[in-house]
C-alpha cells in the first residue's frame, strides 16, 4: 500500500493550522492502488501491449522539440499567453493521437525537462497539478482552481502576472468549463433527487471538497436527510465538516478498496454519485465499483456517474506540463461499464454527454418495485 504522509509538507500543514480544519494526529493519505491517482500508478497498472519503435521516436522527439521550442520564443517574445498556450496544447493533443502509448510515454518527460516549463509554472492550475502539494493528481484544492472558488484566490493572487494571464487561458479551456459544468450537474441531480422523495439521502464517494453542495437548493432549504461524503483523503474529509457544519452534510474517511471490501455499513440511499473518480479507474475495477455502489442505491434510487471524454483536446498538455493523466472514456465505453455491472431487466440506464462534450455521464436507476 502507498502511503503519503500529509505532514510532510509545509504547505498543507499550513492550511491545517490556518484554516481551522480539524484532521486526526497521524492521519496519512492512503493511495490503494485500486484507483490509480498519480502518473507513477497509472504507468505501474497500465497493459504492456505497445512497443516504442526507435525511428518513430527520433521524428517526435524532433517534432515535439520544436513545438516547445517555439512556444518558449513565443513567452521569450512577449506575444499573448493565450495564443502561445492555445497552440502548445493543441500540438500536443495532435503529437499524442499521431503516436502509441509506449512512444508517448517516452515524450512525456522530455516535454517536462523542456525550458519552456518554467514559463507553463508560473500559471497556478499548472503548476499546483505537477507539483501535487496533497500527494496525488486531481486533488480537491485543484479542482477548486479551475472551479475559481474563493478559497483558490490567494494561490492565484501569489502567481506572477504571467501566470495569471496563463490561468486566465487555462482555466477557461473546454475541460476546465466542463469541470465547472459537472459540479452545477451533481447539484442539480441532488435538488431533482430531493424534488422527488422526502427527506433524500445522498451519497458522493471521492467527495473532494464538496463544492457542489455550496449550490444546492435542496441543502439550503434543509429538504435533505443527510449527505455523505466519502474521501481518501483527511483534508478534503476535515475541510468538509469544517465548511458545511450544521447542514445535512457529513464527511468520512472511505476509500475505493473500502466499498469493494464492503468495509462501510452506510445504509442506503435515493443518489449515489462519483464524480471525478472513474477518471482514474480502470475497467475491471470500474465494474466492481458500480455493483458495489448499486448496493447502496435504494429500490427507485439512482447511481451517476462521470468520466472526462476522450473528445477533450488538453489531454496532451494535462499529461506532460501538470503531470495529469486521466482515462478517458467514449460513450460506448460508459455503456460498456454500465453492462458489465448491472442486469438491465433491473434497471434503467442512460448515458450523456456534457454541453462541450468534454465530460460524459452514466446514470443507472434500480427499478422502484
Amino acid at each position: 500500500m502507498k502511503l503519503f504522509r500529509i505532514a510532510a509538507n509545509p504547505s498543507i500543514l499550513h492550511l491545517v493550522a490556518s484554516k481551522g480544519i480539524t484532521v486526526a494526529q497521524g492521519s496519512e493519505l492512503k493511495l490503494d492502488e485500486q484507483s490509480l491517482i498519480t502518473s507513477q500508478l497509472i504507468k505501474k497498472h497500465a497493459p504492456a501491449v505497445d512497443v516504442a519503435d526507435a525511428a518513430v521516436v527520433r521524428e517526435k522527439t524532433a517534432q515535439l522539440a520544436l513545438t516547445l521550442d517555439l512556444a518558449r520564443q513565443g513567452f521569450e517574445a512577449g506575444e499573448p499567453a493565450a495564443t502561445i498556450v492555445d497552440r502548445l496544447a493543441g500540438r500536443l493533443h495532435e503529437l499524442r493521437n499521431q503516436v502509441n502509448a509506449a512512444v508517448w510515454q517516452q515524450l512525456i518527460p522530455l516535454a517536462q525537462e523542456h525550458p519552456v516549463s518554467a514559463f507553463l509554472k508560473q500559471d497556478p492550475f499548472t503548476r499546483w497539478s505537477f507539483d501535487k502539494p496533497r500527494g496525488y493528481s486531481g486533488d480537491a484544492s485543484l479542482l477548486d482552481i479551475y472551479y475559481k472558488h474563493p478559497s483558490a484566490d490567494e494561490i492565484v493572487a501569489s502567481s506572477t502576472e504571467l501566470g495569471r494571464e496563463i490561468y486566465a487561458y487555462t482555466s477557461e479551456a473546454a475541460s476546465s468549463a466542463a469541470g465547472r459544468e459537472r459540479r452545477d450537474i451533481l447539484a442539480r441531480t441532488v435538488d431533482a433527487t430531493a424534488e422527488r422523495v422526502e427527506n433524500a439521502e445522498v451519497l458522493a464517494i471521492a467527495c473532494g471538497h464538496l463544492r457542489e453542495a455550496e449550490l444546492s437548493r435542496a441543502l439550503a432549504e434543509k429538504k435533505l436527510k443527510r449527505w455523505v461524503g466519502l474521501d481518501q483523503d483527511p483534508i478534503s474529509v476535515g475541510i468538509v465538516n469544517r465548511d458545511l457544519a450544521g447542514t445535512a452534510v457529513e464527511a468520512i474517511d472511505g476509500s475505493v478498496k473500502g466499498i469493494l471490501r464492503r468495509a462501510y455499513n452506510l445504509g442506503t440511499f435515493d443518489l449515489v454519485y462519483a464524480s471525478g473518480l472513474y477518471d482514474y479507474l480502470p475497467r475491471a475495477v470500474g465494474i466492481r465499483l458500480m455493483q458495489r455502489a448499486m448496493e447502496f442505491v435504494k429500490p427507485g434510487g439512482e447511481f451517476l456517474f462521470a468520466n472526462f471524454s476522450d473528445e477533450i483536446t488538453t489531454d496532451g498538455y494535462m499529461e506532460t506540463f501538470m503531470d495529469w493523466p486521466l482515462i478517458l472514456r467514449s460513450a460506448d465505453d460508459m455503456w460498456d461499464i454500465i453492462n458489465g455491472s448491472v442486469d438491465k431487466n433491473t434497471v434503467e440506464a442512460e448515458v450523456f454527454y456534457g454541453t462541450n462534450r468534454n465530460i460524459v455521464y452514466g446514470v443507472v436507476r434500480k427499478h422502484a418495485g
